[in-house]
């Protein structure tokens, strides 16, 4: 089984799609917006999305829940974890060994929980 995507909810679709698109800037992904409520950003096995929410209700993280990236490295794991503070984003937790895992934890602009793991 694979799982098929992954979208956040939004309340500022804008300033998410400025904070994803930095992130994603070095992964080869690309982005499109099916409609003017939702950004993807695609490549072979990879689909994430932000979302203002269907119900027009306010966008709110959920606890206990959280997107998990495999970056590749170490080094990696760093960057992204810097850039994502850099655009604003909150620090979850710190690069560091995590089990068998080298790992950080960041929330963006509408507190949704990543994880980036080598």
């Amino acid at each position: 089984m694979k799982l098929n995507y992954a979208v956040v909810g939004t309340n500022d679709l804008n300033a998410s799609k400025t904070f994803y698109d930095a992130m994603f800037s070095e992964a080869g992904l690309h982005s499109m917006s099916p409609s003017d409520r939702m950004t993807y950003w695609l490549a072979e096995d990879f689909a994430f999305a932000a979302a203002i929410p269907f119900d027009t209700k306010p966008a709110t993280r959920g606890n206990g829940t959280m997107v998990g990236f495999a970056v590749g490295s170490q080094a990696e794991v760093e960057r992204l974890h810097a850039l994502a503070l850099e655009l604003g984003g909150t620090c979850e937790g710190a690069p560091g060994q995590r089990g068998p895992k080298f790992s950080a934890y960041v929330r963006d602009l509408d507190g949704n929980k990543l994880c980036f793991a080598e």
